[in-house]
């Protein structure tokens, strides 16, 4: 099973990805509904159910953690994106697709991220 989130941390410092990064999928009143850690390839394809209601969420990347662990200052000890599901997947016309797959690409003093597919 896929959950409804996706996501993959690439370290553009060293040009690898990010395996180790704790990531917790959250309401935006801070409701907890799941946590995972990155793969070796960085990604996580278990965090959260396989389909989440329409609404806003945020996930929230434990990157201080992560750098600490290399030996590694960092400026954000943690990044939280925010992002909104349109529809639950599979809803006629709502052109959500089957997932949402949200990247995270970091380094000690910036990060960039997208939606990805």
């Amino acid at each position: 099973m896929t959950s409804h989130i996706t996501s993959h941390v690439l370290d553009s410092s060293v040009g690898l990805a990010a395996a180790g990064v704790h990531i917790r999928l959250r309401t935006l009143d801070g409701r907890e509904l799941a946590q995972a850690v990155t793969d070796a390839d960085g990604r996580v394809t278990d965090l959260g159910p396989e389909a989440l209601p329409a609404g806003s969420y945020e996930l929230v990347f434990e990157t201080g953690a992560y750098f600490a662990e290399r030996g590694v200052a960092t400026f954000y000890p943690h990044i939280t994106v925010a992002f909104t599901v349109a529809s639950a997947p599979g809803t006629p016309g709502d052109g959500d697709p089957p997932h949402c797959h949200v990247p995270l690409l970091l380094s000690p003093f910036a990060y960039s991220t997208y939606r990805g597919t």
